[in-house]
Order: structure tokens, then sequence, then C-alpha cells
């Protein structure tokens, strides 16, 4: 299985804060794409404690060290 990033609007070029679109002018979400998709040049791991489901609840995997800034192997998106 192949992984790529999808073409959608986090990871566009035209997305800037508040996911507003600076091409189309508009409120965007990560489900959304255009034809005018433009791939951002940088990966960017924004992966951490504070953005985990887990964090501060009885699934994380280790309380005691979880901070900002840090990762360990039982991740699991916060969307």
């Amino acid at each position: 299985m192949a992984i790529r990033f999808a073409n959608n609007c986090s990871n566009c070029v035209n997305l800037v804060e508040n996911a507003f679109c600076s091409k189309h002018e508009v409120l965007v979400s990560q489900k959304y794409t255009c034809d005018q998709f433009d791939m951002k040049a940088e990966l960017k791991n924004e992966r951490s404690c504070t953005n985990c489901n887990k964090h501060e609840t009885s699934s994380c995997a280790h309380p005691s060290k979880a901070a900002p800034g840090m990762l360990c192997s039982s991740w699991a998106p916060s969307a």
C-alpha cells in the first residue's frame, strides 16, 4: 500500500491562518480540495502529546511523561 499526502486544503499553499483559502477567499477544512490545489513544498510533523486524542485521558500510554512537544508510538489524531 502506498502512502501519500492527500490533495486537500490542509496540504495546499493557498491555505492561510484560520482555515482561510487565499485563492477563493472562503473558509475551508481538510475535507475540501479544488482544481487550483498546489501542494506545500515543506513537510511538517506537528504531532505531539498536546494534539493527541489520548492526552490526559486514561488511555494515555505514558501519562507521567506526556508533555508538549513529545511524541510516542501511541499517538492518535485528535480530529
